[in-house]
């Protein structure tokens, strides 16, 4: 997937400057899509060239101008044509802790468990933003009351899978401590 499909996905939230682009990547197209902001400006350069954008300047005091980026009808019709396109093969996990695990039994077994440690508090930040977004998405209202009466959807389904994703990432490192601890009460039962 390229990164521009993510960004017209963005897009249909309405117009946005690459900077409020930059805070919804990180707010919620995070939870399957990572990207820099630099990265977010450079497409949005070859986007409006191939007129799939289109920008217009807010001129600000005290500040600099603003670009505010819309989907063009081309764009509209690319995310159509993105949508309609067969899925590749399913993404795979690159994960350097899984790397850090695999090596556990011939490394610092104290530095991998602090790794994990690391990684169950970071999903447990983004699991607490992703469930204030899902708060402000809601307003109030039901899941089911949300399904009905919203205009789009897609952004909502794409959050709850975030949410599963850190959930089960903070399960798993629950899981993974509790065997490294038990292994190594046995180890000094032994020794």
């Amino acid at each position: 997937m390229a990164l521009r499909n993510a960004v017209m996905a963005a897009l249909l939230e309405g117009e946005a400057s690459g900077y409020d682009l930059a805070k919804a990547f990180d707010a919620s197209v995070a939870n399957f899509w990572m990207s820099t902001p630099q990265q977010l400006y450079r497409e949005l350069e070859r986007m409006e060239a191939e007129g799939l954008v289109a920008a217009r300047v807010i001129e600000q005091e005290r500040r600099p101008n603003k670009r505010l980026f819309s989907l063009t009808p081309a764009g509209r019709e690319a995310v159509r044509a993105y949508t309609a396109e067969p899925l590749g093969k399913p993404s795979v996990i690159r994960d350097e802790l899984m790397v850090k695990v695999q090596c556990l039994d011939a490394g610092d077994v104290d530095a991998v468990r602090t790794a994990v440690s690391e990684r169950m508090e970071w999903a447990g930040a983004k699991l607490a933003r992703y469930e204030r977004l899902r708060q402000r998405l809601l307003d109030g209202r039901s899941e089911e009351a949300y399904f009905a009466e919203a205009e789009r959807i897609g952004p909502y389904l794409t959050l709850l899978r975030g949410m599963s994703f850190e959930r089960e990432n903070i399960q798993w490192g629950d899981m993974a401590l509790r065997r490294l601890d038990q292994r190594s009460a046995a180890l000094q039962a032994d020794g």
